[in-house]
């Protein structure tokens, strides 16, 4: 098993020097963006082209990774009444494609998973895609806003406070409480596509 580390990272609201001295603060050499959507309307600074470059002038490679890892999928087998399937979604050749590139990339680069929220648990790069490579047997280590770094067993486990699920059960295990917080969690940051609902609403 590999003991590389890859990082994660949101953007959120942060400036570009903000932004920057998080990576640096933490020796990243490459980010790969696994938004579906690389623009943003309120912080133009992170649209793709502009953080390419921004990224380009003090020498850490861009990826972008949305195709692949983004949560908005074009992948149809991936909805359920209209609602992205993370477990669907990790199935596919296109999501398992950018889980190696993620792996191949670990061994020579120091990779930040990079999307909007600046919660990891509010986003599927801790949901989903931290989950996968830690199955991979690869370290993932979450940066916050302030710049402290929480690993993603420790993410874990507030996700499971935040439910209720933290506490020893007589009938279930600790993988089945955390199972349910993730379950509950995706319900709730799921990317939903009104226009493939039964309902239509």
């Amino acid at each position: 098993m590999t003991s590389h580390t890859v990082f994660t990272v949101g953007h959120s609201t942060h400036s570009t020097s903000g932004f920057l001295s998080l990576l640096q603060k933490h020796g990243i050499t490459a980010v790969a963006d696994v938004r579906s959507t690389p623009v943003s309307r309120f912080t133009p600074q992170f649209n793709r082209y502009t953080l390419e470059r921004i990224l380009s002038d003090i020498d850490i490679k861009y990826v972008f990774l949305g195709k692949e890892l983004g949560a908005r999928t074009e992948d149809l087998t991936c909805y359920v009444d209209g609602r992205v399937r993370y477990d669907l979604l990790a199935r596919t050749s296109d999501f398992a494609s950018g889980i190696k590139r993620l792996r191949n990339g670990s061994q020579s680069e120091q990779i930040a998973v990079m999307c909007t929220e600046q919660e990891p648990l509010d986003c599927h790069r801790c949901v989903l895609v931290a989950r996968v490579l830690e199955e991979y047997g690869i370290c993932v280590e979450h940066i916050h806003g302030d710049g402290h770094v929480e690993d993603h067993a420790s993410a874990m486990r507030r996700l499971m406070s935040n439910f209720g699920l933290d506490q020893e059960d007589l009938f279930r295990t600790s993988d089945e409480r955390l199972q349910e917080a993730l379950d509950r969690q995706e319900q709730r940051i799921a990317y939903v596509n009104d226009e493939l609902r039964a309902d239509g609403k």
